[in-house]
């Protein structure tokens, strides 16, 4: 599977159960990306991609314990979801990064500085909440 996560500079997913910031322009990229692809999410993250899932090509699938039943190629984004017990799983993680920093109380928990991680590649584009989003691509 392919871990998705928009993160603050120190890795903070969520606050007080509440996304930090959310983007569309990030929304419309993602969904492009999976274009043809599964995309799995819990019934949360799912309510920001309601106006976009119906435009798009993309399986959007929503399961409470969609990274369970995520398969190889399959893309699961994950806001307050803890990927830990499925990191043999993980084929690649795509970070989607504020380059801020927020108040955080739960935080994406993967170290990517560690081996198998490396990073892949790095882009920046300019969304509709932040004029810089870097989206970092990790492979093992």
């Amino acid at each position: 599977m392919i871990v998705v996560a928009c993160v603050d500079n120190n890795m903070g997913l969520l606050f007080n159960k509440r996304r930090q910031s959310q983007d569309k322009v990030m929304r419309e990229r993602l969904l492009q990306r999976c274009a043809g692809s599964k995309l799995w999410m819990n019934a949360y993250s799912f309510n920001m991609f309601k106006k976009q899932a119906a435009d798009s090509n993309v399986n959007i699938c929503v399961a409470e314990d969609f990274l369970q039943q995520a398969a190889t190629g399959d893309y699961c984004l994950i806001e307050n979801t803890d990927p830990a017990n499925y990191i043999d799983k993980i084929e690649q993680i795509i970070l989607f990064c504020w380059n801020r920093d927020y108040p955080a109380d739960f935080y994406f928990n993967v170290p990517l500085q560690a081996k198998p991680w490396r990073l892949l590649g790095s882009e920046n584009f300019c969304g509709t909440s932040h004029e810089k989003i870097t989206e970092e691509v990790y492979g093992r």
